[in-house]
């Protein structure tokens, strides 16, 4: 595997989860695999959970790890071709990527969508700058679009805690003081309908609606309770528009109706069902106190698979070296 942006690039899901099933048995069973190799990660945005369970993955795995925050520790770096850089930005990525990929042999990738021009955010610029120049193995640890390391993370969460065999998984939008990216919930969607195996339902106000590459053959419902009836899974994030209806309304906040905030109630008409949530996660904007703190609530276990999802991803980089 030379490039991981998307599900369909790990392959069969199935073979993928009995993979991470035995990585989380024996975390350091491929520590050859890494020997004297080295990961670069790239963080153009901030990162807490993505940065330290890929590092962790990396370093079971053997590796030697050198971690580039772009904002904090490096010279600005343009990204856009044909500009006069008379500005802040004193280096081309164009020219610093080929020098990190003398530095490495694999390179993980986190930068946010800018919010702020649709084309450019979905042609994943930055991202295929990386995977075209670098020379190197390049995956997503966020980028405009879609996390899925993220969205593999949850998948394992899933198969670890779901009762039945096709449980109902509910993506339901919850309102934010700021604008956020679309990278969680697309990816989250992505990978449960690749699943196949998840009854797939998809809830939020009307402008908020997803990418159709991403919905795929989820059932998109506007009504937030009539959504939550008999789910097994409740996963809460917020976004903004993604502009799919309106391109004008791209990266807007529409809507802050706080009445889509879980709570007791919300979850009272689910099949007992689990919280989860990406994190890091704003306290009754998102969800209420007593629902993440439940004994419903798998945000930790879900945290804690990131490991997992990293290790599988790094480790089959490294088979392709």
């Amino acid at each position: 595997m030379k490039t991981f942006v998307n599900v369909e690039d790990l392959g069969d899901l199935r073979q993928a989860l009995a993979e991470a099933k035995e990585i989380k048995d024996n975390r350091y069973k491929y520590q050859h695999l890494g020997k004297n190799k080295t990961l670069m990660m790239i963080f153009f945005n901030n990162s807490l959970r993505t940065r330290l369970s890929t590092q962790k993955a990396a370093m079971n795995l053997g590796m030697n790890v050198i971690v580039l925050d772009v904002n904090a520790g490096a010279w600005k770096l343009e990204t856009e071709r044909g500009v006069i850089m008379d500005g802040d930005k004193s280096e081309h990525l164009l020219e610093a990527i080929p020098v990190m990929g003398c530095y490495c042999d694999l390179i993980g990738v986190r930068s946010f969508a800018g919010l702020e021009n649709r084309e450019y955010d979905y042609a994943e610029t930055v991202m295929q700058q990386f995977v075209k120049y670098s020379g190197r193995p390049v995956f997503a640890m966020e980028t405009a679009t879609v996390h899925p390391l993220q969205a593999f993370a949850d998948l394992i969460t899933i198969e670890e805690y779901k009762k039945v065999e096709r449980p109902k998984v509910v993506l339901t939008w919850a309102p934010h003081c700021r604008a956020l990216p679309q990278a969680v919930p697309n990816s989250f969607a992505q990978w449960m309908n690749a699943a196949e195996d998840v009854d797939l339902v998809i809830t939020h106000p009307k402008g908020y609606e997803l990418d159709p590459k991403f919905v795929g053959n989820a059932r998109v419902e506007y009504d937030q309770m009539k959504a939550l009836e008999g789910a097994d899974f409740v996963y809460a994030k917020n976004w903004s528009c993604p502009g799919v209806t309106n391109p004008a309304d791209y990266g807007k906040i529409l809507s802050k109706d706080m009445s889509w905030t879980i709570d007791d109630k919300h979850m009272a008409v689910t099949n007992n069902g689990k919280f989860m949530h990406c994190l890091p996660v704003r306290r009754g904007l998102i969800v209420t106190d007593d629902v993440i703190e439940s004994e419903n609530s798998i945000v930790i276990p879900e945290a804690a698979n990131r490991e997992i999802s990293a290790s599988v991803v790094i480790k089959r980089m490294l088979e392709s070296l």
